[in-house]
């Protein structure tokens, strides 16, 4: 029998517990425009996080130059994350449905929502770490003396703010979002103007040789690009607006949405780290700002971090839904956040080196989305964008994504391919592939993979094509 649900879904009304999950949100229950995608993404992406990463890049070594270069470089992949975006109008479906098409109805249960999920829940942790970080330190910053307890405490309740936004869904998300953008980025752009004003403009990195610093660059890129490329889930906040959205709307809003902030964050992190250590930032820049704007500093980050993880948690509850459909999403959500606060409590206290910790997470996660990213933009790009929601919901074995038993061979062969070599290439504190070895450290795991996983998708699936049609054709004969 087939498990299709009902394409009616109840209204996603702000302020109000958003009923549908991985259901297909009918016609009459879309609205908005894609301008309205900008200021989403864009408190999404109004974090901590890109400050970090932008100090960790001259934490590495390299120059200051360099990394504001590496900066927007890494950070065009978000055009990617935009084309992806597509879909969600066109099916009415979150992205972990959409994937069907890509790996099959069984094939998707592991490499699109178990993946998915489990790469979700990463970015939860760590938003969530650095928001307790950033919680221990107001409330120090106050006077107020916070015991290991406390920050337990402190951590659970940035979860609980976070996966409250999450519970209540897309409209209430929508609804704040032009104000966290604003309210935040207001406060980051005033804390730019104190870095500028310490910024040590003689800095200059150690001398490192040719190979050693294309090495660098290669690292640098792959960190920066974790950022879009973890956001492959963008269907799911496109999906409500109408069928007949511009999709050159819907690609640039989104794009921009996360192109600006990641990269003026991720240039105050590089610049900020010319006078401070960013090895504990959220601490050292009380050096270079006024007392009074410290806490304002670290209120900004604690707000950044919870409206990303709203985001991040509302897309792994949809990606657990489809495991369990029958579950409601708030109460998949709700178990996202309690694995998360779990996960967290280990790096805040048991992890030897939080940052060190981080590289290496981030290093291999990139191993794995870049192909998800780069099969996802390809299929799109081969479909013409054409997905149907009540038949991307199927899951009986008459489903036209059934393909072989439940399995898609283009996208099960094209990732389990790409991430291979994208793994032995990766170059991490904890792991260092046998090609990242051999070509003297060089990381190339954020460009190989997902040229790989585009090269492999499109022959194979145009094999099948070819294929299938062959076989209708016998067939009418």
């Amino acid at each position: 029998m087939s498990s299709t649900r009902s394409n009616t879904v109840s209204t996603d009304t702000a302020g109000h517990i958003e009923v549908g999950g991985i259901d297909v949100i009918a016609e009459d229950q879309r609205h908005g425009r894609p301008a309205g995608l900008f200021g989403i993404w864009a408190a999404a992406n109004v974090t901590y996080l890109y400050i970090v990463y932008g100090g960790l890049l001259v934490i590495v070594g390299l120059q200051v130059w360099e990394a504001l270069i590496i900066c927007v470089l890494g950070n065009l992949w978000w055009f990617a994350v935009g084309w992806v975006s597509i879909s969600g109008p066109a099916s009415g479906t979150p992205s972990v449905i959409i994937m069907r098409a890509m790996f099959g109805v069984r094939g998707n249960k592991f490499f699109g929502a178990g993946l998915g999920a489990l790469i979700a829940v990463l970015f939860v942790i760590l938003n969530v770490t650095f928001a307790a970080l950033a919680s221990t330190a107001l409330f120090e910053a106050l006077g107020v003396d916070v015991t290991p307890v406390g920050e337990l405490l402190l951590l659970i309740a940035v979860a609980a703010l976070s996966l409250t936004l999450s519970v209540f869904g897309h409209a209430t998300i929508e609804r704040l979002s032009p104000y966290i953008s604003i309210v935040v980025g207001a406060c980051f752009l005033l804390a730019g103007i104190f870095v500028l004003s310490a910024a040590d403009w003689g800095y200059q990195s150690p001398a490192l040789g040719i190979g050693e610093r294309a090495a660098l660059w290669l690292l640098g890129l792959t960190i920066i690009a974790s950022g879009p490329l973890s956001w492959y889930t963008s269907a799911d906040f496109s999906r409500y607006l109408p069928t007949t959205s511009s999709r050159k709307a819907i690609v640039v809003w989104t794009a921009l949405g996360g192109i600006i902030p990641s990269v003026l964050l991720g240039a105050l992190g590089a610049i900020a780290a010319t006078s401070i250590d960013m090895n504990d930032p959220q601490t050292a820049i009380a050096a270079i700002v006024p007392a009074w704007f410290y806490p304002v500093f670290l209120a900004a980050v604690i707000v950044g971090s919870i409206a990303n993880n709203a985001l991040t948690a509302y897309s792994a509850g949809l990606y657990v839904q489809t495991f369990a459909p029958r579950v409601r999403r708030w109460v998949t959500v709700t178990i996202v956040g309690a694995v998360c606060v779990l996960a967290a409590v280990y790096l805040l206290f048991l992890a030897r080196d939080l940052l060190e910790t981080l590289n290496y997470l981030i290093e291999i996660s990139v191993a794995v989305m870049g192909p998800l990213l780069a099969i996802y933009v390809a299929d799109v790009v081969l479909r013409r964008n054409r997905y149907d929601g009540l038949e991307l919901s199927r899951t009986d074995n008459r489903s036209p994504l059934w393909f072989r038993s439940g399995w898609s061979l283009p996208g099960t062969a094209a990732l389990l391919i790409a991430t291979t070599v994208a793994l032995l290439m990766v170059n991490t504190t904890l792991y260092v592939g046998p090609i990242a070895a051999a070509l003297g450290g060089a990381d190339l795991s954020s460009i190989a993979g997902p040229l790989i996983a585009v090269a492999t998708y499109a022959t194979l699936w145009k094999r099948e094509e070819q294929r299938t049609s062959s076989n209708r054709t016998g067939v009418a004969a």
